[in-house]
Formats: structure tokens, C-alpha cells, sequence
């Protein structure tokens, strides 16, 4: 599933090219994706502006003004989603078995949503109300914001008995950060994936929240991580994969080890919630 850094890097592509546009044409495949689209979706952005290209956690947030409704589309890019800018002068291809939503703006630029699993979703709501909006309402603070921190991340863990990795991903904890990303920050603080989130006060705190940060900021850097899916607006790749320091890296030796890898075996990798957390034992504590 694509994470934060790569949801902001299709927010960073969208943004230059729709905001201050118009909608000229909204097509749609099919009636659904993960959940029907809202009722007079199309009618209610043709001719619609573009005020703002945003994203919170993994929602692209794109706010749009028609008369005096003023509207905002949420759209989740799902599990494999992906986002095709065609510049004016392109041809945009025919649409695929899996191309679901194209959107014309008035500058001659098309955007097309490809979704091969349709986890994907896209739902309108009056701007108004977007902060109380059922996807949105309950997420916690954004991590590259200001109001993300230590003592912020120490009040939301204090009294969790679930591991620090679990704890780390929900939503309600902190916005956007996804398995890959927490394996990595949990590294750069030294922070044993199994900790008990509860005991991660303090200093602890502060150095994950600072971890979490800087592997955020350095991925979106990075164009984000293409491990399966995820491709850049342009069509490109993202490059962060290159840079895990432990993810996917089982058996092999983490930066600046010096252990010897045939008797410690090297960083591993253990099951946590269903997914794959990979970690160094010897350093993470």
C-alpha cells in the first residue's frame, strides 16, 4: 500500500499542474472502487475550480469551488493505485481494464487514476465539514507537522500494551506511517520493534519521533519507495527502496555493523499484526 511519503509525492505531482485550473471533463469506468462513487460526482466537479491540491495522512485532498458550493474530493490511492499526469501535448492512451477516473483540466492536462485491485476510493465532502468527515475525523497529528513531537508521541503511547511497531501505524497515534516506514524510523532511534509502546517515554520518545521525521523527509525526497506499485505522476519510479537501512533485509548486515553476520545472523525479521518487521537485535533495544 502506497505510504506517506508516497501519497505526498502524488500530491507534490498534482498540485503544480491542477491548482488554479478548471475541471473541463470528469470520466468514470465504473460505478465503484472500494465503495460507490458519491452521488452526482461528475456533475459536482465538471466546471468546478481547483483551488488547493493537499493530503492528509493517505488522502489526497483536492479542494474545488463551483458557484458557491465549495466542495473537497478525498481520495485514497488504496493498495495499488496509481496516478498519471499527461501534459499538454501528450496522447493520453485509450483507457485500460483497470483505468478508472480521468480527469480533464482546462490547460490541455489529463489525470488518470489506475486502480488493478480497486482499493481505491474517492468520496466528495462540502469543505465545511472536512474535519469532521468519517475518514478523517479520528487521525491523528500529521508527522511532519509542527504538532507532532516527543512529549506528543509519549502522552499517545502512554499506557498501550501493544508492541511500539503496532502502535506506531495507527492512525490515531500518528498519521501515515506504514510498515515499511516504521521498521526504518525504528531503527534510526535504536528502538526495538517488540518494546511495549507504553515504555517509550521520555528520551525514547523524542528520538522516535525525530526518527520518524527524517526517514518521512528523506523518502519523499526520494520519490518514495517502488517495491510493487507505486510510480511517481510522471510515470517514474521512487528510490528510497535503495536506502532501507533494514527493511526486506533479512540475513544481512544493517549500516555500520561490525558483528560477525554468520553467528548473529544479521538483521531479522519477525511477524507483527500480519505484517513483516524487519529489525537488528543488537541495536535495537
Amino acid at each position: 500500500m502506497p505510504e506517506l511519503p508516497e501519497v505526498e509525492t502524488v500530491c507534490r505531482g498534482l498540485a503544480p499542474v491542477l491548482e488554479g485550473e478548471t475541471f473541463t471533463s470528469v470520466q468514470i469506468g465504473r460505478k465503484d472502487l472500494r465503495k460507490p462513487f458519491p452521488k452526482g460526482f461528475v456533475k459536482r466537479l465538471e466546471g468546478a475550480r481547483i483551488l488547493r491540491v493537499g493530503r492528509r495522512a493517505k488522502y489526497l485532498l483536492v479542494e474545488t469551488q463551483k458557484g458557491e458550493v465549495h466542495d473537497v474530493l478525498i481520495w485514497h490511492l488504496g493498495m495499488s493505485g496509481q496516478v498519471r499526469i499527461y501534459k499538454v501535448g501528450e496522447t493520453v492512451p485509450k483507457p485500460g481494464k483497470h483505468d478508472h477516473v480521468r480527469f480533464d483540466v482546462a490547460s490541455g492536462v489529463s489525470v488518470v487514476f489506475t486502480d488493478p485491485r480497486r482499493f481505491g476510493l474517492m468520496d466528495l465532502c462540502p469543505a465545511q465539514g472536512l474535519a469532521d468527515h468519517a475518514l478523517l475525523k479520528a487521525i491523528g497529528p500529521e508527522p511532519l507537522g509542527n504538532e507532532f513531537n516527543g512529549p506528543v508521541l509519549a502522552a499517545a503511547l502512554k499506557g498501550k500494551r501493544v508492541a511500539v511497531k503496532q502502535a506506531i501505524m495507527d492512525a490515531h497515534v500518528v498519521a501515515g506511517v506504514g510498515n515499511i516506514y516504521a521498521s526504518e524510523a525504528l531503527f534510526r532511534a535504536g528502538i526495538s520493534p517488540k518494546r511495549t509502546a507504553a515504555t517509550v517515554q521520555g528520551g525514547r520518545a523524542e528520538k522516535l519521533a525525530d526518527a520518524i521525521k527524517a526517514v518521512l523527509r528523506a523518502a519523499i525526497d526520494a520519490g518514495g519507495s517502488t517495491l510493487r506499485d507505486h510510480r511517481t505522476p510522471d510515470g517514474g519510479l521512487g528510490y528510497f527502496q535503495f536506502n532501507f537501512s533494514v527493511y526486506g533485509r533479512a540475513g544481512e548486515a544493517c549500516p555500520g555493523c561490525d558483528c560477525e553476520i554468520s553467528r548473529t545472523h544479521g538483521i531479522q525479521r519477525l511477524e507483527q499484526g500480519g505484517r513483516s518487521t524487519y529489525y537488528c537485535p543488537r541495536k535495537q533495544k
